[in-house]
C-alpha cells in the first residue's frame, strides 16, 4: 500500500523555515567565504548565486517527491521507489555517505576555530604550515564528535524543541559579524586589485561552487524536504519554506562573502601575493583579530560551537534515518533499523554513523576544506535521483496525490539533472574519481545481498515455506541501474581528461569538458526515466508502508 501524503502533524510554516535556515547555517558560513575567496577571488560572489540556483532547482524536484512520500530520511529511499532495489541502494548509499560525513565536519570546523583562542594548546591544534589538524587537533575533533553525538543520543527530542532558539542565535552571529567587519573599514579596491574581479578565471568560480562549501552550505534544504510532509499545508509550505530559507541564506552568505573580501587589509593581501596566498585557519575570527575586533572574535568563537552543534542535531538524526531506510530495504542488517523503546532513537544506526565519522576523521578529515570537497561531491551524486524520480513517477503514478507539483517539470527536470552532472564535473579530478569509486562499491554489495536473498527464498520454497511467486533474476534487477553506473564512469572519465583548471589532463581543455557533460547529460536523464518506467512495469519498485511514510515524532 502506498503512503502518499502521510499523516499531518501540523508543523507550522515558520517552524519549517527555521528548520531550513538552521540546517543551512552550520559550519559553512565559518569557512565558505574564506575558502571561496582563495579559489575564485572576488568572483566568489558569483559562485554563491550559481550555487543557490542549482540547489533551488534540486530542492524543488525533491519537494514534489518528498511531499508525496513524506518518509523520514526519504532521500535514501526515492531511488528504490522509482527504479527498484539496486538503484535504490546505489543512491541511498551515496545519500548516506553525504549525510553521515556532515557529522565529523562540524567538529572539525569547531576545532579549527579554536586556534583563534589565546591558549597555547589551542594554537597547536592546527599545523600553521599545512593548515591541517595536528594529532592533538584530530583528538579534539574526535572528542567534539563524540560529545555532539552523545547529546543527540540521549536527548535529541529536547534539543529538537530548542531548534528555533538555536537558529535565531546562529542567524544573529553572522549578521553582527558582517556589520562589525564592514564598519571597521571596507576596502572597495580589494574587488579589482590583484588580477581583477575574477583573477583565476571563471572556471575557478565553477570549482568554488562544489569544492569550497557553497553546495555544502545550502545542503540544509534536505531538512525541509524530509520534514515538509508534516506541515499543515505541504503543497504551500514546502515550496515557500524552501524559497524562504534559500533566499535568506543567499542574502547572508553574499553579505558574509562581501564583508570578507572588503575587510581584508590591502597590505595583508599584497604580502600574500593575492587571494590564493591568503589562507587563514579561522577566516572570520583571524580577520577580526587583525582588525582588533576582540568582541567579534569572542562572538565567533561562541558561534563556532553553536552553529555546528545546532546543525549536528539534524545531521545525526538524518544520518540515522538514512541507515534505517537502507536496513528496511534489506541492504543493511535489519537490526540497524531498531528503535529504542524509550527514547525513540535508532541507536544501532547511530553507532554505525559514529564509527563512520571516526574513520573519516582519521583518514581524509584533516581539515574542513579537505573534507568539504569530498562531502560536496557526494552530495551532488545524491541529488541526481530527485529530478529523475519526478519524471518516472509522473509517468507511472499519475494518480499519486502531490501536495506540491513542480511547474514545467518536462523541461526543468532534464535541465536540473544536467546542472547536477556539470556540478559533479566541477568538483575536479581526482575528487570525482574518488567519489565515483566510493559510490560504485555499492554495486557488488547489492549483487551479493540480492543473490543471498534469492538463495534464502529458494530454500524456503524447497521446504514448502515459500510464497511460490516468480522472482526476477539478478540481471533483471540490475537493469534499471545501468544508466547510473554508466553515468558515473563517463563523468569520471571526462573529468580525468578535462581541463587542467578542473584537475584533468587537459585533453579536453577549457570549457570543452563542461560542454561535453552538459550535452550528454540529457541522454542519461531520458535513459534513466525509461529504465524507471520499465522497472515499474516489471514490478521491481517498492512503496513504503503507512507506518514508514508517516513523519517521525521527533520531527515536530
Amino acid at each position: 500500500m502506498d503512503m502518499s501524503a502521510g499523516e499531518r502533524k501540523g508543523l507550522s510554516l515558520f517552524a519549517l523555515i527555521m528548520i531550513g535556515i538552521g540546517s543551512i547555517f552550520g559550519s559553512g558560513w565559518l569557512f565558505g567565504a574564506g575558502s571561496a575567496a582563495q579559489v575564485a577571488g572576488p568572483a566568489a560572489l558569483v559562485a554563491w548565486v550559481i550555487g543557490v540556483v542549482f540547489i533551488g532547482m534540486i530542492a524543488m524536484s525533491y519537494a514534489e517527491v518528498g511531499s508525496a512520500y513524506p518518509i523520514p530520511g526519504g532521500m535514501a529511499r526515492y531511488g528504490h521507489l522509482s527504479h527498484g532495489p539496486v538503484l535504490g541502494f546505489l543512491t541511498g548509499w551515496a545519500v548516506w555517505i553525504a549525510t553521515a560525513s556532515l557529522i565529523p565536519i562540524e567538529s572539525i570546523a569547531a576545532t579549527q576555530y579554536m586556534t583563534s583562542w589565546s591558549f597555547g594548546w589551542a594554537k597547536d591544534l592546527v599545523d600553521p604550515a599545512t593548515h591541517q589538524l595536528t594529532l592533538s587537533g584530530t583528538a579534539m575533533a574526535l572528542v567534539l564528535t563524540l560529545a555532539l553525538w552523545l547529546t543527540c543520543f540521549w536527548s535529541v527530542q529536547l534539543l529538537a524543541r530548542a531548534n528555533t532558539v538555536l537558529t535565531l542565535v546562529k542567524f544573529a552571529i553572522p549578521v553582527l559579524a558582517v556589520l562589525a567587519l564592514v564598519g571597521s573599514g571596507f576596502h572597495a579596491s580589494n574587488f579589482t586589485a590583484h588580477g581583477g574581479f575574477a583573477p583565476y578565471g571563471w572556471s575557478a568560480v565553477l570549482t568554488a561552487v562544489t569544492t569550497c562549501g557553497v553546495v555544502f552550505a545550502f545542503n540544509g534544504f534536505q531538512a525541509v524536504v524530509n520534514l515538509g510532509g508534516a506541515a499543515k499545508n505541504p503543497g504551500r509550505a514546502i515550496p515557500v519554506a524552501l524559497v524562504g530559507a534559500l533566499a535568506l541564506g543567499l542574502v547572508i552568505y553574499l553579505a558574509l562573502q562581501a564583508a570578507y573580501l572588503g575587510s581584508v587589509p590591502p597590505e595583508l593581501l599584497a604580502r600574500s601575493g593575492g587571494w590564493q596566498g591568503l589562507n587563514l585557519n579561522s577566516p572570520f575570527a583571524d580577520l577580526a583579530g587583525l582588525l582588533m575586533l576582540h568582541w567579534v572574535v569572542t562572538m565567533l568563537q561562541f558561534g563556532a560551537f553553536i552553529s555546528p552543534a545546532g546543525s549536528n542535531i539534524a545531521n545525526v538524526a538524518s544520518a540515522a534515518y538514512m541507515v534505517t531506510n537502507l536496513a528496511e530495504t534489506g541492504f543493511f542488517p535489519r537490526k540497524l533499523a531498531s528503535v529504542h523503546p524509550r527514547y525513540g532513537t535508532a541507536r544501532p544506526a547511530m553507532w554505525l554513523n559514529l564509527g563512520f565519522s571516526v574513520v573519516l576523521l582519521l583518514t581524509v578529515g584533516r581539515s574542513w576544506q579537505a573534507l568539504a570537497g569530498v562531502v560536496s561531491a557526494a552530495m551532488v551524486i545524491s541529488y541526481l535521483i530527485g529530478p529523475i524520480a519526478v519524471g518516472v513517477l509522473r509517468r507511472t503514478r499519475p494518480e499519486l496525490p502531490r501536495p506540491f507539483r513542480l511547474p514545467a517539470a518536462g523541461v526543468l527536470c532534464p535541465v536540473t539533472f544536467a546542472f547536477a552532472a556539470c556540478a559533479l564535473y566541477w568538483s575536479k579530478w581526482p575528487e570525482t574519481g574518488k567519489i565515483t569509486l566510493l559510490t560504485l562499491v555499492a554495486a557488488p554489495v547489492a549483487a551479493l545481498v540480492l543473490r543471498r536473498r534469492d538463495e534464502i527464498e529458494r530454500r524456503h520454497e524447497a521446504s514448502g515455506k515459500g510464497d511460490g511467486g516468480r522472482r526476477p533474476g539478478l540481471l533483471r534487477q540490475f537493469a534499471p541501474a545501468w544508466w547510473m553506473i554508466a553515468f558515473l564512469v563517463w563523468t569520471a572519465t571526462v573529468s580525468a581528461l578535462g581541463g587542467k583548471e578542473f584537475g584533468g589532463r587537459d585533453v579536453l581543455p577549457g570549457v570543452l569538458g563542461t560542454v561535453l557533460i552538459a550535452v550528454t547529460a540529457p541522454v542519461f536523464y531520458f535513459w534513466a526515466v525509461r529504465s524507471g518506467v520499465k522497472a515499474h512495469e516489471q514490478g521491481l519498485t517498492g512503496a513504503p508502508s503507512p507506518t514508514e511514510a508517516a513523519p517521525p515524532p521527533t520531527a515536530t
